[in-house]
């Protein structure tokens, strides 16, 4: 039982010296002129499903959750949204060649359309980000007609 209790009150203190580890926020209090959404002038009620269901991932402001003060769920949160603006940022939309542009829209229109985005992980416990059959249909059609006017 002594070895137990040993192993728990390690894995305690690390879980505590760990909690001062810092992570790298990813905030702006300004959105650029190359914005996906200034660029392209989207409309009210597509831009809305695109920022809670997109940007916290694939721009240069996240809504943090409470839980990203927690170690090492921090880690993991970062991680994802490094890879996430690595893939695509929106907020660097602008500064993309009409070659990439083009890409990213058809990558956008079938992971809507085979339900890769936004993430399980992400809507399970954000289910405003979730896209109702009506809305992808809605974002996929805007989309789709950006795509071909590029």
């Amino acid at each position: 039982m002594k070895v137990v209790k040993k192993i728990a009150l390690v894995l305690l203190v690390a879980f505590v010296g760990i909690q001062f580890i810092p992570t790298e926020r990813n905030q702006s209090d300004s959105v650029p002129s190359t914005d996906f959404m200034l660029v392209n002038n989207v409309p009210e009620n597509i831009q809305k499903k695109l920022q809670v269901s997109c940007y916290d991932c694939h721009s240069n402001n996240t809504q943090y959750p409470w839980y990203n003060k927690v170690q090492p769920v921090a880690w993991f949160l970062e991680d994802h949204i490094k890879e996430g603006k690595a893939e695509l940022n929106f907020n660097e939309w602008d500064s993309y060649s009409s070659r990439r542009k083009n890409s990213k829209l058809k990558s956008i229109i079938s992971q809507i359309e085979d339900d890769e985005m936004p993430l399980k992980s992400y809507t399970l416990i954000h289910r405003d980000a979730r896209l109702s059959d009506n809305e992808k249909k809605i974002v996929l059609d805007w989309v789709s007609k950006l795509k071909d006017s590029l």
